[in-house]
């Protein structure tokens, strides 16, 4: 019986200390938003401002033939202002624009997705060799 209670408080524990995922952004001790503008680790993929990105949600993978970037930003910004920010912004830094969301550069593909439920909207990001 003692085992089965030690063994539930064990697991009860564990998983009160498991991050949950949430939309972060990066902040001094003080709680302040410092985020430098960018995509976790893609200093090459601004964020909008008004989007948090989901850094659980990250993830960036070099390969020999170019990288693998997936990310997720959130907030309250509107689908139009989320378009009109990256058509005007990714040209700037090299991107060229293919489609509505669909930008090349360097080899390498972008895809953005905007999606907007009730009031929560959603960004994706993905970045990938062009081979791929």
């Amino acid at each position: 019986m003692i085992s089965k209670i030690i063994i539930v408080a064990i697991c009860l524990s564990v998983w009160l200390i498991l991050p949950w995922p949430t939309a972060v952004r990066a902040g001094d001790s003080l709680g302040n938003d410092v985020s430098n503008g960018f995509v976790a680790g893609v200093t090459d993929l601004p964020l909008m401002p008004g989007l948090l990105e989901v850094r659980e949600a990250t993830l960036v993978f070099d390969k020999p033939d170019g990288r693998l970037v997936r990310a997720v930003a959130t907030g309250i910004a509107t689908v139009p202002a989320v378009w009109r920010f990256y058509e005007e912004t990714l040209p700037q830094l090299g991107w060229r624009r293919l489609a509505k969301g669909r930008f090349s550069r360097d080899g390498e593909r972008l895809a953005i997705e905007v999606e907007k439920n009730d009031s929560k909207l959603t960004v994706r990001f993905a970045i990938a060799p062009q081979s791929e």
